[in-house]
């Protein structure tokens, strides 16, 4: 949560903000610790969450560690505010959903993906006026 509010605290929030699950790599210090728990579904759904209210025009990526989850849990990840996977079958480390796989479940979702290279789009509820999302100016340099 520290992280996200010094990105939403910056002058102008980033283009997008990864929402990775650690994924356990052999040989590594976290991959060799037994006493870390797996994140579940909550865990990244209210990081999600806090990151589409506090950057509300930020892609949210869903990123590493989508294999753990089942297509109703990323389901409720997109639904708590994701929108945005990276996709490919490898990441920099670790596996990735292929994508077929990504492709049938945004066909099973009804959802339907962004042009590569174009900004934001802009939520329907702020198109007709329901949301108004406004530009914090602040005068401070950051320190992180």
């Amino acid at each position: 949560v520290g992280l996200l509010h010094v990105l939403a605290t910056l002058p102008e929030h980033p283009e997008s903000v990864p929402i990775n699950a650690l994924v356990s790599v052999e040989g590594t210090t976290l991959g060799d610790d037994e006493d870390i728990d797996a994140v579940d579904v909550f865990d990244m759904s209210r990081m999600i969450a806090t990151a589409r209210i506090v950057m509300p025009r930020t892609m949210v990526r869903l990123s590493a560690g989508r294999l753990s989850f089942s297509d109703a849990e990323q389901y409720m990840m997109f639904q708590a505010g994701a929108n945005s996977i990276f996709n490919g079958d490898t990441l920099l480390t670790t596996s990735n959903p292929a994508f077929e796989a990504d492709t049938a479940l945004f066909n099973k979702l009804g959802y339907v993906g962004k042009p590569a290279h174009r900004g934001p789009m802009v939520a329907p509820a702020e198109l007709q006026g329901y949301v108004m999302v406004t530009e914090v100016k602040n005068q401070q340099q950051q320190v992180a």
